[in-house]
């Protein structure tokens, strides 16, 4: 008697699986097992060697340097346990990183554990300092690690290919999100409808109905299934989908109505049989906003006392190259429409008037070719020195370091009540737009980052976003 598979109708045995882990996933975590080794025999020869001074030191006729490499290949074992080399884990997110923090605390229980077991007179200093060093080496390779998987997959490589099961609308909306986030190497190549077949877009073609998706799967080379817009009512077929795609090595992805919400804010409540998206109210008050302010104010004096002598030089070249002060001050709007005076390097010709033309969208203004700037200026915003003298704004309370944007009146005045939501927070002196594209992006996008922010800030977000600001101010992207 053969077997069949009651979902589909037919033979288990006909059923082929396909390689369910990527040639190139297959890479990158053997690059990981390797730069996880070197992270663990630097950090534990360097600490023995530095806290040794290069000598050979005997514990129980046991050298310190042998302990070390042993230490080194339970690091792997530990982060293995972990979960640290789950590709679903590999490739975007702070889980990877939240692992690696975990197995570096696992590890240095497990070492005092078996010290004690052995009762083996192991310094502590170097059992601490091998672990924090290893842990902090394998974090900064396993960054460099991603940048370079972004990098390649913003050229086209390391993709997952996608087929996108959903109504027109919902695969549109999955396919836009998907190209503001290149690198999440996450690519639509087809999709599958859930009525009749429907028009998506030219590079996306529909090839069936949702009953397809399984043997269409290996007919567009997918390994990955996102169902856009999938709620209660579509269960059954989400189960039933499921069911068909059991055994072909296909990640299957929903994509829920629920956007820009970020995952601390998210958790799933089981009720019953029906799994159930709990969204949590955003946060604007409280402790956490205190920790905000200490922390913005905190960096923000150790900024401004670190660059007091390169401000004084650029203050001075404003003032000799070109006529008028050399801090510019302009009215903004803060948080809940309080008014304040923003401080930046000018970089503008005092008696210039304002040039026809627009190259942004929306309530924003900026000529990527503005007669008005002077030479210093294009220097100046080039490599964003002139929002510099804005620290001071942080220091009294009228920015944050991280946040939305900084509006003028006039654009507060014709936000319509969704924009308005910008002003629930603090304005920054960088924020989501500025790592996404700064003066290039249009209008809506610049609303939907900054809101963004709004509904899901943290402080462990703020410091992701003031270290990609740093690269983007290398790169220069939308500075003009």
């Amino acid at each position: 008697m053969t077997a069949v598979d009651v979902g589909l109708g037919r033979p288990l045995a006909a059923r082929v699986p396909r390689v369910g882990r990527l040639a190139w996933q297959n890479r990158l975590r053997r690059k990981l097992i390797v730069l996880d080794a070197v992270a663990g025999i630097a950090g534990c020869l360097g600490t023995v060697l530095l806290r040794y001074d290069g000598q050979q030191a005997l514990l129980s006729n046991v050298d310190y340097r042998v302990l070390a490499v042993a230490t080194a290949a339970l690091w792997l074992v530990v982060v293995a346990l972990s979960g640290g080399y789950q590709a679903r884990v590999l490739e975007l997110g702070s889980e990877e990183f939240r692992r690696i923090g975990n197995a570096a605390v696992r590890l240095l229980a497990l070492l005092v554990l078996l010290g004690f077991a052995v009762k083996a007179d192991v310094s502590r200093s170097v059992v601490i300092g091998s672990v924090v060093s290893t842990a902090i080496l394998g974090l900064l390779l396993r960054w460099v690690a991603r940048t370079e998987l972004h990098r390649q997959r913003r050229n086209g490589r390391c993709l997952h290919r996608v087929l996108a099961v959903g109504d027109a609308t919902d695969v549109q909306s999955l396919i836009s999100a998907l190209s503001r986030t290149p690198h999440a190497g996450l690519r639509v190549v087809a999709a599958c409808s859930i009525d009749a077949p429907e028009v998506i877009s030219s590079e996306v073609p529909v090839l069936g109905t949702v009953d397809q998706t399984a043997e269409l799967v290996s007919l567009v080379r997918a390994d990955t299934v996102a169902v856009a817009g999938g709620g209660a009512s579509q269960s059954r077929m989400l189960r039933e989908l499921a069911w068909s795609l059991e055994g072909l090595g296909v990640d299957l992805l929903v994509a829920p109505a629920l956007t820009d919400v970020a995952g601390p804010r998210v958790t799933v409540r089981p009720v019953g049989s029906v799994p159930l998206l709990e969204v949590q109210e955003p946060v604007f008050d409280g402790p956490r906003r205190i920790a905000k302010a200490i922390f913005d104010r905190g960096i923000a004096m150790a900024m401004l006392a670190a660059l007091a002598l390169p401000l004084t030089v650029i203050a001075l070249i404003v003032k000799l190259t070109s006529p008028g002060p050399a801090v510019f001050r302009q009215p903004r709007v803060g948080r809940n429409g309080q008014l304040f005076t923003i401080w930046k390097f000018r970089t503008m010709r005092i008696d210039a008037q304002r040039p026809d033309g627009n190259d942004a969208d929306g309530l924003l203004f900026k000529l990527r070719a503005d007669p008005r700037v002077t030479a210093i200026g294009r220097v100046l915003r080039r490599w964003s020195l002139d929002e510099l003298p804005q620290l001071v704004n942080v220091i009294r309370g009228d920015m944050s370091l991280v946040g939305p944007r900084p509006p003028l009146p006039a654009e507060v005045a014709a936000y319509g009540d969704d924009v308005r939501r910008r002003l629930l927070v603090k304005p920054g002196l960088t924020g989501l737009w500025q790592v996404s594209g700064r003066s290039d992006l249009p209008w809506e996008e610049c609303v939907r980052l900054d809101l963004r922010y709004v509904e899901n800030w943290s402080i462990s977000m703020d410091l992701l976003i003031l270290a990609r600001t740093f690269l983007a101010v290398i790169r220069g992207v939308g500075a003009y």
